[in-house]
This record gives C-alpha cells, sequence and structure tokens, in this order.
C-alpha cells in the first residue's frame, strides 16, 4: 500500500478507484452486489413446497422492518456496492406501502435494479403505479398452466389473475418478465413443454426450479426433477434448443428455441450448486440477514438498528455476517434434514 501511495499514479487510483466494499466480499473473494429484500412473511396463498399445511407463526408486527428501516439498511448496501434489490415476501406486493418503497429505493444512487418476485394475484392493479415509481424487472410465480392444477397447488383460486398480470407486464414493456416454475415429480412434471411453448409469442423467461427442501414442505428426493432430466424432455420435443451465453453470477442456465420471442432456463440449486459464483444476501422481514438461503445461520440487524447503532458498527455486523459465509451450502440430503426457516419466513 505505501508503495501505491508513494506513486503519483498508485496515489491517484487509491484515490479515485471504487474497490469494492470489503465488507460485502466473503473469505472466499465473493463480491455480493445482489440483495434480496422480504416485505412480509404473510402470502395471500398458500403453496405446498413453501408454506407448511398447518401455516406458519407470524412474527408480530412490531417486530418486522418497518418502510424506513428498510430503506435505511438498503442505503448502507448501497453505500457498499449492492447494485440489485429484489423485494420478496411472502408476498410483497400485499404489503400497503410497497409502491412508497420502490419509491424511496428509486432514489439510492447507486442502485442500477429494483425487482420484485410476486405471485402475481394483484400485479395487474398495481404494476402501474410500480413502474412509474421504478420498478425495473419482475419475476411471477406459476408452476402450471392448468387451473385446477394451479388450485391444488396454492391451495386458493387465482390462476386467471395471475395469467392477466403476466400479460400485463409483458404489455408495459418489461423484457424478459420472468416466470418461476418449481418442477415437482407427480405434480407438473409433465407441463415442461407447455410451458416451453408458453415463450413462443410472448417475451418471458420461463425459469424451472429445481424442487428443494425447506421445513414443512414434505420435500422428499422422489419429487425432485434434476436439470439434466428436464433438458432431455425439452430436447426431444425441440432437438434445436440453443445455450444462451450468461453472467459469471448468474444462477440460471438459459437456452432458446430458435425464432421464439422468450427463453427458458434452468435453476439448479440442488443437482448443480452455483455457491461459487453467489453474489446474493437475504434480509427477511423480520430484519435478519441470512448470508446463505440454505444456511440457518442469521443476525438480527433490526435489533442493531433499533438500539442505535451507528452505521459503521451496522457495516461491520454486516461484514462479519458476509465473513462467515461458507464456501457452497450442504447437500440436498443435509438440507432436508437441517432446521432453517420455512421458505416463507425467507
Amino acid at each position: 500500500l505505501q508503495e501505491l501511495q508513494s506513486s503519483g499514479r498508485g496515489r491517484f487510483l487509491l484515490e479515485h478507484a471504487a474497490p469494492f466494499s470489503a465488507f460485502l466480499t466473503d473469505s472466499f473473494g465473493r463480491q455480493h452486489n445482489y440483495l434480496r429484500i422480504s416485505l412480509t412473511e404473510k402470502c395471500n396463498l398458500r403453496c405446498q413446497y413453501c408454506m407448511p399445511e398447518e401455516g406458519v407463526q407470524l412474527t408480530p408486527k412490531s417486530e418486522l422492518l418497518t418502510a424506513q428501516e428498510i430503506i435505511t439498511l438498503a442505503r448502507l448496501f448501497v453505500k457498499e456496492g449492492v447494485e440489485k434489490i429484489r423485494l420478496t415476501g411472502g408476498e410483497p406486493l400485499i404489503r400497503p406501502d410497497v409502491v412508497d418503497i420502490v419509491g424511496q429505493l428509486y432514489k439510492l444512487e447507486g442502485l442500477k435494479t429494483i425487482a420484485i418476485t410476486t405471485n402475481g394475484i394483484n400485479l395487474t392493479r398495481l404494476l402501474p403505479r410500480l413502474k412509474e415509481a421504478g420498478l425495473n424487472a419482475i419475476n411471477i410465480s406459476l408452476d402450471t398452466l392448468v387451473p385446477a392444477k394451479f388450485e391444488f397447488i396454492v391451495r386458493r383460486k387465482g390462476f386467471h389473475k395471475v395469467m392477466e398480470g403476466i400479460h400485463k407486464a409483458t404489455e408495459l414493456g418489461y423484457r424478459p418478465v420472468k416466470v418461476n416454475c418449481v418442477v415437482m415429480r407427480g405434480f407438473n412434471e409433465d407441463e415442461l413443454l407447455g410451458f416451453v411453448d408458453f415463450t413462443r409469442d410472448l417475451p418471458l423467461d420461463v425459469r424451472f426450479i429445481e424442487y428443494m427442501p425447506f421445513d414443512g414442505n414434505k420435500w422428499n428426493f422422489k419429487k425432485m426433477v434434476s436439470y439434466k432430466e428436464m433438458l432431455d424432455t425439452i430436447k426431444q420435443r425441440w432437438p434445436e434448443l440453443e445455450k444462451l451465453p450468461c453472467e459469471a453470477s448468474s444462477t440460471a442456465k438459459s437456452y432458446k428455441v430458435p425464432h421464439f420471442q422468450g427463453q427458458i432456463s434452468f435453476i439448479t440449486s440442488m443437482s448443480e450448486h452455483f455457491c461459487g459464483s453467489c453474489n446474493r444476501l437475504r434480509i427477511t422481514a423480520d430484519g435478519n440477514l441470512k448470508v446463505c438461503l440454505f444456511g440457518s445461520s442469521e443476525v438480527s440487524l433490526r435489533d442493531h438498528l433499533r438500539a442505535g447503532a451507528s452505521e459503521e458498527e451496522l457495516v461491520q455486523i454486516i461484514g462479519a455476517a458476509v465473513g462467515r459465509k461458507k464456501k457452497q451450502h450442504a447437500g440436498m440430503f443435509n438440507i432436508s434434514q437441517m432446521k432453517n426457516r420455512p421458505m416463507i419466513l425467507i
């Protein structure tokens, strides 16, 4: 460092370069520039792979992050180099101040992408306002194209609302509109070709997600359909399927049927983990930082914030948690045996 400081060019670089935050870099050199913030634990659906049948014990409202606390934490992370924030839940669109939160995030300098993951039920109604507030990207969860099956898996009605939301998003110019589809054997693996066909005339990116074990979702190995198996099925129908290039930190392996407007992707958390290039951190609705989706360790940013911790102290706490991030998550069997929150509470 002294050598650098003594040379004119070195001094210039030190003063003008913006090296990526040491606090958001872990011991394996992964730079975490993507933050997912859960706005609520509540949801207006009851998806079987996400929520235990008996429901979950909700955190009292006073223990959830306020909009102001969310923005304070977001500002801190963006200052340290986060460029993308995704709002999740529960179902983020049931939070009454969601449009306002997006608007506040939009004002953060250095933040390039504000995304939301939604079940699509309230999307048509809210999307024009969200877009105006600065929402850049949308992921919509949809696991079946068959209305009756939809009701079975989500334990609620609403299929047509979700479809309407998907079309609304394409109408408003979102490109691509990502559609998240959790593939489960015995439930929807026979719909793979239908979902690929869904990308024929719409600018969608249908993302097939390997079924993952979480507390209370009755996960078992037989239900998981691996990415290789899905790919084989699709290639039998469309042998001309072509692989698309992807960014280093992408969790998805993307493909396209030539001449189709959209594309498909596979998220292979189980069969081929992508821990080596993981660039994401998560804040739960009750203000806990999770450095790994499948890790049970958490640190409460809410408690420190409410105890009046300074910005420096918060950054130190975040840095320490990121520094403890493991090289990779446990294997499928271990994850299924591990105590972690149900997905709805992450």
